[in-house]
């Protein structure tokens, strides 16, 4: 089986990692070997040196990138979360892995400001925070994404569903 790498994309608190958690115990119960990559998490250990510049945020989203393409090479269905924020991050990632499905986990900033579980929303807007998506630094909202999931109107498993019809229909899984 050839691996496969689905791209979950938005806003901080859209969603992102609740779909990645739900789709990787479904794509499990299909039998694959699955990876999520969390934005989160790798920066504690991937990209610890990094900091929220542009650039840095373009150098670990390569660094993840490159990650997810040797996990799908070696057959894995990998889920990134990563807000990713820029389309030449996305646009990278897609240039290099051969199986590759960008969803835009769609939720507008006032939502995810009223689910803030961080309360990094708080923080940005009270200055605390610097070059934070969606409050002080953009958020490039993809302009032709495999799948678009709108978090504020669909369940997570309705999210899930949608995704993994589209999974189907590559002949992915």
């Amino acid at each position: 089986m050839r691996g496969f790498v689905v791209w979950l994309t938005g806003l901080p608190a859209s969603g992102k990692t609740t779909i990645a958690r739900k789709l990787e115990e479904k794509l499990r119960e299909l039998g694959w070997d699955t990876e999520v990559l969390d934005g989160d998490e790798l920066r504690k250990g991937l990209s610890q040196d990094l900091g929220f510049s542009k650039e840095d945020r373009l150098k670990h989203g390569r660094r993840v990138a490159y990650l997810a393409k040797m996990l799908a090479k070696h057959g894995v269905a990998v889920i990134v979360s990563l807000v990713s924020p820029y389309r030449a991050m996305r646009d990278y990632a897609r240039s290099i892995i051969e199986k590759f499905i960008e969803v835009y986990v769609k939720c507008s900033v006032e939502t995810c400001i009223q689910r803030d579980p961080k309360g990094l929303y708080k923080k940005a807007i009270q200055g605390e925070i610097k070059n934070f998506t969606g409050i002080s630094d953009p958020y490039e909202e993809p302009e032709n994404p495999e799948v678009i999931v709108d978090t504020e109107n669909d369940t997570p498993e309705q999210c899930v569903q949608k995704i993994l019809e589209k999974l189907t229909e590559l002949k992915y899984v």
